[in-house]
């Protein structure tokens, strides 16, 4: 077995999962190599919207990894130069309800978080526009969570990858994973590539929305789905002409959704460079790459309702992504019962940019057999077999 290894583990996938996963691993005194199909950030993290986000969580293991994450994603920006370098900004969030009903959802929601560890401050209707001046009159009132912030996606994905391939991390992009080696005894012991065998005794699964096809290939099974979103981007603004990230309290509820229809609920950000991003929709159409004008459409008449401003700016272009879906919400994290070697890290739906470090702080804890941080029984990746369940 130890014959021709080349390092302890491999990751697949260098979206921002794949790429905590290596940093933190390498981090932890393990020689990695990263190797994906494309280049880094193509898929998922390529398409987001750069979330590092609590507010749209209920309590529970995923709102306990997000506290966690956000408390990583602050250690890895107070590092020279990087938070400059990634665009990390601690902006805040501000969710807001048309209605007494959506409000009072809201309310309830916010008071469980703060309960959970989550800073939040009501905003009464008189209040909202000291908080966003452009935001449309006559809103119920809203809560603005503190610790929401955003860091842009490639650009993090990239400094996390070159933070990893300091701690000694090797780097193999455009390499599509064909099979998964295995032992006799079914153990993994690396991957294999049209350009050769990786040899090692872990494998990291942080294939995204691919990382069923990855599990079939160490002869196991996870549900990943595509679930299909767009995003539209406007003309650049003066700074702060949107201060926070700004969305409707029905996206919280979009957001932990069954439904394989299309959804779609306002959500509106700046970003560092000017332009306004216009989310959100969800769809499970698996892997359409087919612009949607309707869609298109519902995101702009979602946004000017919030911002009546908008009405008047242009949008420059649009683009899409596949957030890799999981049947209950949660993202599988930790070693495969099923498969010695095999690790997961995917299924992070639209939160994978914000849960990455956490994510792959734990993974590194698991590979190096620490006890991690966080329980990981209700993430654990036979959760869905008939065995696991």
């Amino acid at each position: 077995m130890t014959k021709g290894l080349t390092c302890d583990v491999v990751v697949v996938g260098a979206g921002m999962v794949g790429a905590a996963s290596a940093l933190y691993a390498a981090r932890a005194g393990l020689d990695v190599v990263l190797v994906d199909r494309g280049p880094v950030a193509g898929g998922t993290t390529g398409a987001g919207e750069g979330n590092v986000l609590v507010s749209d969580k209920e309590p529970g293991p995923e709102l306990e990894l997000a506290l966690l994450s956000g408390r990583l994603w602050a250690d890895v920006a107070a590092e020279p130069g990087v938070a400059k370098a990634i665009e990390y900004e601690v902006k805040g969030g501000v969710v807001v309800a048309s209605g007494a009903a959506g409000l009072s959802a809201l309310e309830g929601l916010a008071g469980r978080q703060r309960t959970a560890g989550v800073e939040t401050v009501p905003v009464g209707p008189d209040e909202l526009h000291d908080v966003e001046p452009h935001l449309a009159k006559g809103l119920a009132g809203g809560v603005l969570y503190p610790q929401d912030a955003q860091v842009m996606p490639t650009l993090a994905a990239a400094h996390l990858v070159r933070l990893a391939r300091g701690a000694g991390t090797t780097l193999r992009t455009g390499r599509p994973v064909t099979e998964v080696l295995r032992t006799t005894d079914g153990a993994v012991r690396g991957v294999r590539t049209p350009q050769g065998d990786i040899h090692a005794p872990a494998v990291v699964n942080a294939a995204g929305t691919w990382g069923g096809e990855l599990a079939a290939l160490a002869g196991t099974s996870l549900p990943v789905l595509p679930r299909r979103g767009f995003v539209l981007v406007t003309e650049p603004l003066p700074p702060r002409t949107v201060r926070h990230k700004v969305y409707a309290a029905d996206y919280v509820a979009d957001v932990a959704s069954d439904s394989a229809a299309l959804q779609t609920s306002p959500v509106v950000e700046g970003t560092a460079a000017g332009p306004v991003l216009i989310g959100a929709s969800r769809e499970r159409v698996g892997f359409d790459r087919s612009f949607s004008l309707p869609v298109a459409r519902a995101l702009a008449a979602g946004a000017t309702r919030l911002f009546p401003f908008l009405s008047k700016v242009r949008a420059m272009r649009g683009y899409l992504g596949f957030r890799p879906y999981m049947p209950d919400h949660l993202p599988a994290i930790g070693p495969d019962a099923r498969v010695p070697g095999l690790f997961h890290a995917c299924g992070h739906e639209g939160a994978g940019i914000g849960l990455a470090t956490g994510t792959g702080h734990l993974i590194a804890q698991a590979l190096t057999e620490k006890t991690p941080d966080l329980d990981l029984t209700l993430f654990r990746p036979d959760r869905f077999s008939e065995e696991g369940v």
